[in-house]
């Protein structure tokens, strides 16, 4: 059974169409990739996906749970846990306890366990700083603890948004754009680290990114939009061929020569 099946799925602004009729059905351990020129509707499709927008059709199924009418922390709760374009953290908060915080939706004790600081609040909070301490050590992030994330130079951070979304403890790690403004060095890096960390947390990957070494070199699969809808699924070797995905990149020209 699928970890993701999207069905017929399409999302509307008013009288522009963002996505159309998307279909997608992700197997447990799979690393795809979705690519298309700036507009396409990726990210979109992400939003869906995670709970923060509603589709105007179509169905979503995680884990073989419907999605429908689940806010992004409930979907976040089944197992689900993404990055952004632009990265999102607490920069008034240290790089340790953000990832402590990221934890908080598997955290069992309520508001009066906080408040009154009881066993079970205090036991919660020990685990949720070991769980970060180690996510810290596996990323190599163990020297910034006590920095804010702000401080740290830009590919660092990245490293620390995604500590952050493994902190969730998810079953599948949405990735938008997490090589958008790396260096070359920094894109290198990157590439081997989602590689590790497929294989050490035994997770499902689903990557939005416009860096094609990263693409090639990481996914099994691509999907490919333009204009909200899907011109074509395959292997890299295939969509590097692809006339269609040349002409959406390149244009009618670059196509047909």
């Amino acid at each position: 059974m699928a970890l993701l099946e999207i069905e017929g799925l399409s999302r509307r602004f008013g009288g522009l169409t963002a996505v159309k009729d998307f279909d997608l059905s992700l197997r447990e351990g799979q690393l795809l990739g979705l690519i298309g020129p700036n507009g396409a509707g990726k990210t979109t499709i992400f939003n869906l996906v995670c709970g923060f927008y509603a589709p105007s059709e179509g169905g979503i199924h995680f884990a073989g749970t419907s999605t429908a009418g689940l806010r992004p922390h409930m979907v976040t709760s089944l197992g689900m846990a993404r990055t952004f374009q632009n990265i999102r953290m607490w920069n008034t908060l240290t790089v340790l306890q953000n990832l402590c915080i990221s934890q908080h939706c598997h955290l069992g004790y309520g508001f009066f366990d906080s408040v009154l600081w009881t066993r079970k609040f205090r036991t919660m909070e020990r685990a949720a700083r070991r769980r970060a301490e180690e996510l810290l050590d596996a990323l190599s992030l163990k020297e910034y603890a006590s920095e804010r994330p702000g401080n740290l130079p830009y590919g660092l951070q990245r490293r620390v948004e995604i500590g952050r979304a493994l902190a969730v403890q998810p079953k599948l790690l949405l990735l938008d754009e997490p090589a958008a403004g790396m260096n070359p060095r920094e894109i290198t890096d990157l590439i081997d680290l989602i590689g590790w960390i497929r294989h050490h947390f035994n997770l499902t990957i689903w990557l939005i990114e416009h860096q094609m070494k990263v693409v090639m070199s990481l996914c099994e699969r691509i999907k490919v939009l333009d204009f909200g809808k899907t011109i074509a699924e395959g292997s890299p070797d295939e969509i590097r061929k692809d006339p269609k995905v040349i002409r959406a990149y390149l244009g009618d020209e670059s196509a047909g020569a």
